[in-house]
């Protein structure tokens, strides 16, 4: 038989679980990243392996994937996660009672929730302010400050904050790490490590995997000790992802600079066009020459993705007969899909965020958050044509 190391007389129940399965004969030259789902792997001897021991600890197809990632960053480090807020929870988890988060006010309101429950219960301090005015920045910070947190482009108003300035107000502290939600852009169109963030966070969901049919997170980082502590607590608290969500966001990564370019493509050209509708009041896309940012997305990245929002002359009534009369638009939360998807936040993935601070960042039930897909961009817009003609 095949496998040498198997007696020929062996019986069917050891013939079942180790014919073929000799791991000293895998694996030849595979072109593409196998999957390995093994649990535990075989020493050499007592603690002598080649650092793979156990599924939690290390997995090839996760080590591939995370290679791959923090090469895409330009960073030395990657770690991936069974989703953004998996990754997000770990990263939380490196402060203790007392410290202090700052972190910018408008972003997604999973994670403006976690943020929020996790401090309180964790005991740790939690400020929100507009990071666009880097004053703001400045004076949030504490004695007790050891992170602040931002999305650049913010989510749902798009907001475009200047990562460089950031981390050198930080510079000016002690021990604070500056983490970037690089999720909308993707390294592609942004690299945030390059303008000194320590820590670059994704939604693999989104872009990244880019299909609509995995959920994971990830870390890049660049600083040793710190790579260290995120692998101590991925480990610790048993925040790993599957080896085949693993295989397949590496397989997405081959795509990504193609879907990008379109996504950036169509996104701009429906922007453009909402511009110019009677019934739309603003359009939030910072590729557009409108944006109060714009000078600083063409220095800070190569380009917009396919999400952004807009607002309408109407209220809550319009926003939910515009989103049912979309034929392409798919009524639906998340984003960076092949499909494009249309979403209310208010209602939707902000609909945790009090209706206070709703109201301070201008989350109305007027604002619409987009996602352009890879559709056929004149395709996409003629949807919106008719759905806007059949409601306004």
């Amino acid at each position: 038989m095949a496998d040498g190391f198997l007696a020929p007389k062996a019986g069917f129940a050891t013939k079942a679980i180790h014919a073929g399965h000799n791991p000293s004969k895998w694996y030849s030259s595979p072109a593409v990243v196998p999957i390995v789902t093994s649990t535990t792997y075989k020493q050499r001897g007592p603690n002598d392996n080649d650092g793979f021991v156990y599924g939690r600890s290390a997995n090839p197809t996760r080590n591939s994937l995370q290679d791959a990632l923090a090469a895409l960053d330009g960073g030395k480090h990657a770690l991936a996660f069974p989703s953004g807020l998996g990754a997000t929870t770990v990263l939380v988890s490196l402060l203790k009672h007392g410290d202090h988060i700052l972190s910018c006010d408008d972003l997604y309101g999973g994670t403006n929730r976690l943020l929020r429950n996790l401090c309180a219960k964790m005991d740790i301090e939690l400020t929100f302010a507009d990071f666009t005015n880097i004053d703001n920045v400045k004076n949030g910070i504490k004695n007790n400050t050891r992170m602040i947190w931002l999305e650049s482009p913010t989510n749902p108003s798009f907001k475009v904050i200047d990562i460089a300035a950031v981390k050198n107000v930080a510079n000016t502290h002690k021990d604070i790490i500056v983490i970037v939600d690089n999720t909308f852009l993707t390294p592609y169109l942004q690299r945030p490590l390059d303008f000194g963030a320590d820590v670059v966070v994704y939604s693999l969901t989104k872009y990244m995997n880019g299909h609509t049919d995995i959920i994971m997170g990830a870390a890049v980082v660049n600083d040793d000790e710190l790579a260290e502590k995120l692998k101590f607590l991925r480990n610790a608290l048993g925040v790993v992802p599957s080896p085949y969500d693993c295989y397949m966001v590496n397989r997405s990564l081959k795509t990504l600079a193609l879907r990008m370019e379109q996504h950036k493509k169509s996104s701009l050209a429906i922007a453009k066009w909402l511009q110019k509708h009677p019934n739309v009041t603003e359009v939030l896309h910072p590729g557009l020459p409108t944006h109060p940012q714009y000078a600083l997305t063409q220095k800070q990245t190569s380009g917009h993705s396919g999400v952004f929002s807009f607002k309408h002359s109407g209220g809550l009534k319009e926003s939910r007969q515009l989103l049912q009369k979309f034929k392409l638009f798919l009524l639906a939360e998340s984003l960076g899909g092949c499909e494009s998807l249309a979403s209310l936040p208010s209602l939707m993935t902000h609909a945790s965020v009090s209706a206070e601070q709703r109201a301070e960042l201008g989350i109305t039930d007027s604002l619409v958050r987009l996602s352009v897909g890879l559709e056929d961009t004149d395709d996409l817009l003629e949807d919106l044509k008719q759905a806007f003609k059949a409601v306004f």
